[in-house]
């Protein structure tokens, strides 16, 4: 789903960054087609074995420059562009078409091409011909992103000269890039992403001296950035993620003056932040992504430098040491990612400076408290997420929940005592979010915490908090996200999914309310409607009482943990029917009976556990049933058939 949004996005963009007609013919000659163009333009025609776009259906007879797609020259009547894309905009709308079939390599005997564009056309497959550098020197772009193309791209290309824009995103190509694109002088866009290029990136792109985007993301390249991409003085866009990449990050990528985009996340690289180093550098940067590497060092206090930042993501690295108070400089950040390293000491007060900033997130370091009075002054932070620091805040401070744009609030392991904190309730906008987990919350979950209508996540769990779950929880129509587990609540949980008192709405996704001591409510699963459910825990309870028949209607459960209950009765066959499993823990019960032969059809499953019942008869034999080891099955003295004993006679 990740890739098919990205593709539908990238396209748009393409669509709008990229010229081409639009499948509309623009009639430059009205001579005869010139024999090395027809038989180059039939040649590709004769590979296309379907067109829902009907566009090679009006390629018929000797006049070509007629034909829908193509671009003549005036004086001369040689195809000069084949504009064929996969998306087509007729009258403001955008409609997408579809070719079937192999790229012929006689395209390349229209040796006069600027333009050739089949971009999108997803059923387009073959390879690039293998002379497309030696005979279409006069091309300007290439685009032949979006297609279904497989093997390398040919060492030729480094013929085409004049090339602007070379294309070939989202495809299967394979292989190393060629070092002959680094004799590409004029080229401004090299778009290679999402492919299976492996190997290194070539020393030679260095010398691509008018590139402005460079974009190589998701393919498998190994090796170290080359120092030559600092010499890319107009590149304005890098992007060399998820790939395979190592090493230390090059000093080199400060001279890059004119870059705004730079994303080399998920990758091996390693050593310190290297820039900037002075004032003046990299000036124009407004994106920057390194998530997921092997950095290490501090965050230079020269990071200030970089006054045009708009977001920074910097988590799930190595990173030490205090945060620099040359962060207040920011003043464009909007967005600014920090978690999961080793930064240590405390927020500085600076950070009350970044005026635009929405999104902060510093969990999982070394981040110490208190929190400063300062952070009080931002007016714009939506998402403030401080989890898992060593801030011993003994309390939520007030000023937190008065920020007026505040919606979702992650203060998980911040050491907070004592009961949860009235002011919560009147947040200066509506909670979405709301992460209190391991902390030393204490007392009963308030009862306006129904209140709170917009709520989507709340996460109470691995705290002391007690009673029972109020009445008003049934009120949040919006809760997708509920997990209450390890307190020492109590009484029933019908209030979560009873018809009448529970959670209405059937947005529930997710429910972990285990390691509790509820008793009843057992009874009500499924009542509610609540068919969205895809992850339910209830284990280490004392629940008592028969699994329900509309426990068969939650479709989309994928884990059901009941284990560690006191719950008795026949494995009901309407369990069967949740063939979306993929773990089912009812171990440590009292269940009677046989395993139902239903339990066959569960072909997801792949974590089982109906250990210490007092099931008896033949396992089912079958997958996936069969597959189990021995432990999902001992402790039931009445069960027999692989993988127990056999079954006597």
């Amino acid at each position: 789903m990740k890739y098919q949004l990205l593709q539908c996005v990238v396209t748009l963009f393409m669509v709008t960054t990229f010229t081409f007609t639009s499948g509309r013919s623009v009639r430059g000659s009205t001579g005869v087609c010139n024999p090395s163009d027809l038989e180059g333009l039939m040649g590709f025609k004769n590979g296309i074995r379907m067109d829902t776009s009907g566009r090679l259906a009006t390629w018929v007879g000797q006049n070509c420059c007629q034909w829908e797609g193509i671009v003549c020259e005036n004086v001369t009547s040689r195809v000069t562009e084949i504009n064929l894309p996969g998306f087509i905009s007729k009258d403001d709308d955008l409609s997408q078409t579809q070719m079937k079939g192999l790229l012929s390599s006689s395209i390349t005997l229209v040796t006069s091409l600027e333009v050739l564009d089949l971009g999108g056309l997803a059923g387009l497959s073959g390879e690039i011909p293998q002379t497309v550098g030696m005979h279409l020197q006069n091309l300007q772009k290439l685009h032949l992103f979006g297609n279904n193309l497989t093997g390398p791209v040919p060492e030729s290309i480094g013929g085409l000269s004049n090339l602007q824009e070379l294309a070939l995103h989202e495809n299967a190509l394979s292989g190393s890039i060629p070092s002959s694109l680094g004799s590409l002088k004029n080229l401004k866009r090299l778009l290679l992403y999402t492919n299976h290029f492996s190997g290194i990136v070539p020393d030679s792109l260095g010398n691509l001296i008018s590139l402005e985007e460079l974009d190589v993301h998701g393919n498998s390249l190994t090796g170290h950035i080359p120092d030559g991409i600092g010499q890319m003085q107009a590149l304005k866009k890098l992007d060399l993620s998820d790939n395979l990449l190592s090493g230390k990050i090059p000093t080199s990528l400060a001279n890059l003056t004119a870059i705004s985009v730079l994303y080399l996340d998920t990758n091996l690289l390693e050593g310190n932040i290297p820039f900037p180093s002075r004032s003046g550098e990299m000036p124009s940067l407004e994106f920057l992504r390194l998530h997921s590497n092997h950095l290490n060092g501090n965050i230079p206090s020269s990071f200030g430098y970089l006054v045009s930042l708009q977001r920074v993501s910097l988590s799930n690295n190595k990173l030490e040491g205090e945060l620099p108070s040359s962060l207040g400089n920011l003043q464009s950040l909007s967005e600014l990612y920090l978690s999961d390293n080793f930064l240590s000491g405390q927020i500085p007060k600076s950070v009350g400076q970044l005026s635009k900033l929405i999104m902060f997130n510093i969990s999982n370091n070394l981040i110490e408290g208190p929190l400063p009075q300062e952070m009080s002054s931002l007016q714009n932070v939506q998402t403030l997420d401080l989890s898992f620091n060593y801030l011993n805040l003994s309390s939520i401070p007030e000023w937190l929940a008065n920020l007026p744009s505040i919606s979702r609030i992650y203060l998980a392991g911040s050491g907070i005592k004592g009961p949860i904190p009235d002011f919560l309730q009147t947040a200066g906008s509506p909670i979405q979010e709301l992460d209190l987990s391991m902390n030393d919350l204490s007392g009963v979950i308030p009862s306006w915490i129904g209140k709170l209508d917009q709520l989507y996540l709340l996460n109470l769990s691995r705290n002391s908090l007690d009673s029972n779950i109020p009445d008003s929880i049934s009120n949040l129509n919006n809760l997708g996200v509920l997990d209450l587990h390890s307190n020492k609540l109590t009484g029933s949980m019908n209030r979560v999914f009873g018809t009448d008192q529970g959670v209405s709405g059937g947005s529930l996704t997710y429910i972990d309310l285990s390691d509790n001591n509820f008793s009843s409510g057992v009874e009500e699963i499924g009542v509610g409607g609540q068919r969205e459910i895809q992850f339910l825990n209830l284990s280490h309870n004392i629940l008592r009482g028969e699994l329900p028949s509309s426990i068969g209607s939650l479709k989309s459960i994928q884990s059901l943990d009941l284990s560690f209950n006191d719950l008795a009765s026949n494995l009901p066959e309407i369990l069967a029917n949740l063939t979306s499993l993929v773990r089912l823990k009812l171990q440590k019960n009292h269940f009677t009976g046989n395993i139902p032969s239903g339990f066959l059809k569960l072909r997801n499953l792949k974590e089982l556990n109906l250990s210490d019942n007092s099931l008896e008869g033949e396992i089912p034999e079958g997958k996936p049933l069969i597959d189990f080891p021995e432990t999902s099955y001992s402790g039931n003295k009445g069960l027999c058939g692989k993988p127990l004993v056999p079954c006597k006679t």
